[in-house]
């Protein structure tokens, strides 16, 4: 699954082969067959798999004992150093592999469709609860924390695409900082 979720977002779903898929895992295609019964199965499921794995440092850095605007800078600040990482150990930017996935295949496969969509949703919410968190704080107006969280998403997942475009981290780099301005948060608010 590994295998499957890297080379599709390093490359494309459609460019990458089964073969591809099972030459990188180093198993037989046989065995793939086994386990699933076509690569789009296996997308979901490796999307799935990438999700649980991710999940555990999303509840540390979305913990509620951390103050709120805290949270969105570090969570910020987390997907900067996976974007850093990436490119130092790949040679370009690759942005988010739901998006990248999402946008290739969604009108022709609703299984992976439907998948994106569900593992974006439970982004989605921790950036509400932590929207919803600041607004009862008195830290940001939102007395409608699910649609800032909307807006809030889509700027991040906007800034991640084009970054992945440009081949630059540029936009990644100040997407904490545009964040709390698209909030409203003050230079005072942030610091405290």
């Amino acid at each position: 699954m590994e295998a499957a979720i890297n080379l599709i977002w390093e490359n494309s779903y459609g460019s990458t082969s089964v073969d591809a898929i099972c030459a990188k895992a180093k198993v037989k295609k046989g065995s793939f067959y086994y386990f699933f019964a076509s690569k789009s199965d296996l997308a979901v499921a490796a999307m799935e798999d990438n999700w649980q794995t991710k999940q555990a440092d999303l509840d540390r850095v979305f913990s509620p004992t951390i103050p709120p605007l805290e949270r969105l800078t570090n969570y910020f600040n987390r997907v900067l150093e996976c974007q850093e990482a990436l490119q130092k150990e790949k040679g370009y930017v690759l942005g988010c592999p739901l998006f990248t996935l999402g946008c290739e295949v969604c009108t022709q496969d609703q299984a992976i469709r439907g998948k994106v969509e569900e593992i974006l949703n439970r982004y989605l919410k921790y950036l509400e609860t932590t929207i919803r968190d600041a607004h009862e704080q008195r830290l940001i107006v939102a007395p409608n924390a699910a649609f800032k969280a909307k807006l809030l998403f889509a700027y991040a997942q906007g800034v991640l695409t084009q970054a992945r475009i440009l081949n630059s981290l540029d936009g990644v780099r100040e997407m904490s900082s545009g964040a709390m301005e698209l909030l409203g948060v003050t230079q005072t608010a942030a610091a405290a």
